[in-house]
């Protein structure tokens, strides 16, 4: 909304933060704050004050329903928070279920300067009518608390590198989301190898379009971190590309879904992109149809990161391969999330742990050794066993690698699909799916079949003005897929269901087939 916050700005009042926290609660190093924001500036404001104080952050969906706040914040025992005032109702109907005592409410104005303050937050709360009424009665003002803590001293904390920093919940993309806990070692590793792998520099202006209450909020920081200006903005693929073309910026975080969408909009070749240096994408496997096409659209390098919330990014595709891949070197890499990162030690293996050959064929699970791993699940030591073993994290992801040890994901484990005895993968159905032009997304799941036992199902997406039916979807997977392993259905939807981070929530469409079946997936 135009406003810009410079270091000293954000020093300054993180400091006041942190100086209200210390001196007018009883928190103490160590407790939980929930941050439950958008891409504000209150943000930034508000996770380094909380830092200061020596506390440890929860960041939370601000689009969460009043069920997922409720277990989000008792099972993280978050004892203050900071929310936007859009979703406080919902806040005050679940907050005696919780162990919240501290209460800071903000608008979504309240760091830009009069009038435009009040004109934003007038527009938002009686012109849009995007501030349901609420009580809370014991509530405190952003503001307030910033305007007090300015006349309040801060005491620096010592923490150490293994304290808790973070605790960061899983997007939910297989079953009810969990809290990984992040040190402020796995945290600056994590950082560290991002830092490398996208090689950046002072002189970059970094656009984030993932949302601060997930693990983006880590790659903000790192930006910060090398004195890089950050430009927030809550992701719109137009608005994306008007801020690039305005702001200059060289380097931005693009999901796949992003990718296409910014591709998608009309116009998109008479935007001045120039500016740009690099991109990274992940969220999920991008179809090689689309890296293709984002290499000839944009006018910079690419790299990809695949990652999790327990272990920050892991693997990299690194912006050479993409290059050297396009020119007809190894092109099969452009299907691939790439190699271990500097920091990262990664192996696909069998159940057993052994390591499955170097084959591009032989498929195993992902695990991964890393000072970026999280150090285990909050209050879930049966996960954090299954998970974490004998220095590995266990990823679920399965994948096939090559003889250079380039990883090639080819599903979530719950995610494949076994039909008549086979083995499906849902990524290599989605490519395929992808050679129709008119497709922008899709989600490959099974379904229950009294006589293969799973059948592929296809929900699709398509471009905005572009048409298919489903026997054109069907016949374009059939010319590269084997007869097995083709959708026998597709239906198509305005869009998919998805997670905080931008993944596919496949689970909300598998899920209605199978709630009366006795065997579940």
């Amino acid at each position: 909304m135009g406003k810009t916050l410079s270091f000293s700005d954000l020093d300054r009042l993180s400091a006041h933060f942190a100086a209200w926290l210390q001196h007018e609660t009883d928190l103490v190093p160590g407790d939980r704050i929930a941050i439950q924001l958008p891409n504000v500036l209150q943000f930034p404001v508000a996770v380094f004050g909380a830092l200061r104080a020596g506390l440890v952050v929860v960041n939370t969906n601000p689009l969460y329903t009043e069920r997922e706040m409720a277990h989000q914040f008792k099972d993280s025992n978050a004892k203050a928070i900071v929310i936007l005032a859009n979703m406080a109702d919902k806040l005050e109907k679940v907050l005696d279920k919780t162990e919240i005592k501290h209460v800071l409410v903000t608008q979504l104005g309240d760091l830009h300067d009069v009038p435009k303050r009040w004109l934003i937050n007038a527009v938002v709360k009686h012109v849009k009518k995007m501030v349901p009424a609420y009580s809370l009665p014991s509530a405190v003002g952003f503001r307030d608390a910033l305007k007090k803590g300015a006349s309040l001293k801060h005491t620096p904390v010592e923490r150490n590198m293994d304290d808790l920093a973070a605790l960061q919940y899983t997007g939910g993309t297989t079953g009810e989301s969990k809290g990984a806990l992040h040190s402020h070692h796995s945290l600056y590793m994590g950082m560290l190898n991002q830092s490398i792998a996208e090689r950046i520099v002072p002189t970059d202006v970094y656009m984030l379009t993932g949302q601060m209450f997930h693990i983006p909020v880590a790659l903000a920081m790192n930006y910060m971190a090398h004195g890089c200006p950050v430009v927030l903005i809550n992701f719109d693929a137009k608005l994306a590309l008007d801020v690039i073309q305005q702001e200059r910026v060289s380097a931005f975080l693009g999901i796949t879904t992003m990718i296409n969408w910014m591709m998608a909009v009309e116009g998109f070749e008479d935007y001045d992109l120039s500016s740009l240096r690099n991109f990274q994408y992940g969220g999920g496997p991008m179809p090689r149809s689309v890296v293709e096409a984002a290499l000839k659209a944009f006018p910079c390098t690419m790299i990809q990161g695949y990652g999790q919330t327990e272990g920050m990014t892991m693997t990299f595709l690194s912006q050479e391969d993409h290059q050297r891949a396009i020119a007809g070197d190894h092109p099969e890499r452009l299907g691939s999330c790439g190699r271990e990162g500097f920091v990262s030690e990664i192996r696909v293996v069998d159940p057993e742990g052994e390591p499955v050959p170097r084959d591009g064929q032989t498929a195993g699970e992902i695990v991964v050794r890393s000072e970026a791993n999280m150090l285990g699940y909050w209050r879930r030591p049966d996960l954090t066993e299954q998970t974490l073993r004998d220095g590995w994290m266990w990823t679920g992801d399965i994948a096939t690698w090559d003889e250079e040890g380039y990883v090639f994901i080819v599903d979530r484990a719950k995610d494949m699909i076994i039909s008549g005895g086979e083995n499906i993968y849902s990524t290599q159905v989605e490519a395929a799916i992808h050679q129709h032009p008119a497709v922008l997304e899709s989600a490959v799941f099974g379904i229950p079949d009294d006589t293969w036992g799973e059948a592929v199902k296809a929900v699709v997406v398509l471009k905005p003005g572009q048409t298919a039916t489903e026997e054109e979807i069907i016949a374009e997977a059939s010319n590269h897929l084997a007869s097995y392993q083709k959708p026998k259905s597709v239906d198509f939807v305005e869009a998919l269901p998805k997670a905080p981070t931008g993944k596919i929530l496949k689970r909300d469409l598998r899920d209605p087939y199978w709630q009366d079946e006795t065997r579940q997936v």
